[in-house]
């Protein structure tokens, strides 16, 4: 072969392989760490609801109404997880469609790509992950309407909320719609879980009415010991809640992880020298209580605050969801049965605020985007807070008045009095013969 041809053979091979170059960056592979984790955490925020809220609900109700919470705990479960494949996944989270609503090109999560886009995961276990978000929003609610409400009249309303409220919000803030694009941030659900479920709690309790004797007769919890129980499987699932939402195995989901525990500890103890003070004791109720608390306030900021900002987080949470249950309950006498507003909305708005402080580097926080400065992010997690609760309390009333055209949302006073588990379902929790 002449030196010719040898020469015009390598600059061939050169030319192809720089030309070949950009093609050969192929899209980010399936990270199999990445996308073991998520199914972990999915597993994780699944058990938040089966059995974590079931029995921290359960615990603070009568004993004739605890079957009735794991009953309603397990039909959300399954009604939100079949609507939520069907059409809610491809509603809110749809690369088209517009940003207030998706499209139904994933309808049936058909269509899915093999990797989510931006990310290392199949989009399949991303939609998964995501449908046990959609499972806990509207388990949190039934706290404020425990003991009183027909079970047919709740199955109904959780599917009509889930469209109406739940979708568009996430929609709007994670996936990509016009809350995102004005800047506010959501890392684990402040905005899309806490605020619309404890906003939607405190007007579905006014809506029901209170309990018949509430508030003059004392209505104590039947178990305070699972209750506890339950609030440690919330803890425990809350890694998968928050750590999950970094969407990948790194260092990210550690920081949230750490964010999470330090956040619930504060808000634990905070909660129960509060209490202290108050009353005298600390009780188990309490410390289970604060914990949730800090739980929720920290969620928003897990991924982007540092440990101490974490830890006073959790202390602010601990106060304002302590002096919020007391206004609600004692002030205004809202009969918000298990504080769902008082500990998950006023927590999650708290914590959606406080992001625009933690997410400042000289706090520990991860830093703003572009050119946003704190006042900027407050403006944008204010506008994402206020916009939510509005279309939250629209969405709910909505949807909480079709429901009842078809069902009536109360039980009578009869079956109030004997208690829905035998009302409702015509068994007892607990046989004492």
């Amino acid at each position: 072969m002449s030196g010719s041809k040898i020469f015009r053979g390598m600059c061939t091979l050169v030319f192809c392989g720089l030309a070949a170059a950009p093609a050969s960056a192929a899209p980010t592979a399936v990270s199999s760490g990445d996308t073991a984790w998520i199914l972990t955490a999915s597993a994780l925020v699944l058990f938040m609801t089966l059995p974590g809220l079931a029995l921290f609900y359960g615990g603070l109700v009568r004993s004739r109404n605890f079957l009735s919470i794991l009953m309603q705990c397990f039909a959300i479960t399954a009604v939100v997880s079949l609507l939520w494949m069907v059409a809610g996944y491809s509603l809110a989270f749809s690369v088209d469609g517009s940003p207030y609503v998706g499209s139904l090109t994933n309808a049936f999560l058909a269509n899915l790509a093999d990797i989510r886009s931006g990310l290392t995961i199949p989009e399949n276990s991303f939609a998964l992950f995501q449908m046990t978000f959609a499972v806990i929003t509207p388990a949190l609610i039934i706290g404020a309407i425990v003991e009183r409400v027909r079970f047919g009249w709740l199955v109904g309303f959780t599917c009509l909320w889930t469209l109406i409220v739940y979708v568009p919000v996430a929609r709007w803030v994670w996936g990509g719609g016009w809350l995102a694009q004005q800047g506010a941030l959501d890392f684990a659900g402040g905005i899309v879980v806490h605020t619309t479920a404890g906003v939607a709690a405190l007007l579905l309790a006014k809506l029901v009415g209170p309990r018949k004797g509430f508030p003059q007769q004392l209505m104590l919890p039947h178990s305070p010991s699972l209750t506890l129980a339950g609030a440690g499987m919330l803890w425990v699932g809350w890694f998968g809640f928050n750590g999950g939402s970094a969407l990948a195995a790194n260092g990210g989901a550690a920081s949230a992880i750490i964010a999470t525990h330090l956040a619930a500890a504060a808000a634990a103890l905070t909660w129960i020298a509060a209490e202290t003070v108050k009353v005298g004791k600390p009780t188990s109720i309490g410390i289970a209580t604060g914990a949730v608390a800090g739980l929720a306030t920290v969620t928003p900021a897990a991924g982007y605050v540092g440990p101490a900002m974490a830890i006073a987080m959790g202390v602010i949470g601990g106060l304002v969801c302590f002096y919020a249950v007391q206004v609600i309950r004692f002030k205004l006498r809202i009969d918000d049965s298990l504080d769902v507003f008082a500990v998950h909305g006023v927590g999650g708005i708290a914590g959606s605020l406080l992001v625009a402080v933690g997410l400042s580097p000289a706090l520990g926080g991860t830093g703003y985007a572009g050119e946003m400065t704190m006042a900027g992010q407050f403006a944008a997690q204010s506008l994402g807070v206020g916009a939510t609760a509005l279309w939250t309390l629209g969405g709910t009333f909505v949807a909480a008045r079709l429901m009842a055209l078809v069902i009536p949302m109360r039980v009578s006073a009869d079956d109030e009095r004997e208690g829905l588990d035998i009302a409702s379902h015509g068994e007892r929790a607990w046989d004492m013969d």
